[in-house]
């Protein structure tokens, strides 16, 4: 998904919610950095079995909707680093209710 612009999301905040996030690998690279500002490859190995191109796809589209900051170093190799931004911050309580629900949920079916 390209960049998100505010004429085109939808009129139900459900779904814009789901336009910004509905992707598994975006949940999950919002839940790794939950935690701090990680590289390319650490970000890899947290989120799991996703493809690099598939990695920097949904961190561009992430990145051009204002959730997440993509900060590269002028070093030799470059280094590039990935955060959360404020908004992205801001999806927290979502997340930790889909933690709770999903919890919940494994717990009924034990």
């Amino acid at each position: 998904m390209d960049e998100v612009k505010k004429k085109e999301l939808p009129a139900c905040p459900v779904e814009t919610t789901l336009t910004l996030i509905g992707d598994k690998w975006k949940v999950l690279i919002l839940r790794d950095l939950m935690t701090g500002t990680k590289r390319f490859g650490e970000l890899k190995k947290c989120v799991g079995n996703v493809s690099q191109k598939v990695l920097t796809v949904q961190l561009r589209a992430m990145e051009a909707n204002g959730l997440v900051h993509r900060e590269v170093y002028a070093e030799v190799p470059p280094r590039v680093e990935y955060s959360l931004t404020d908004l992205g911050r801001s999806l927290k309580p979502i997340l930790d209710a889909m933690w709770s629900w999903g919890e919940n949920y494994k717990s009924m079916n034990e």
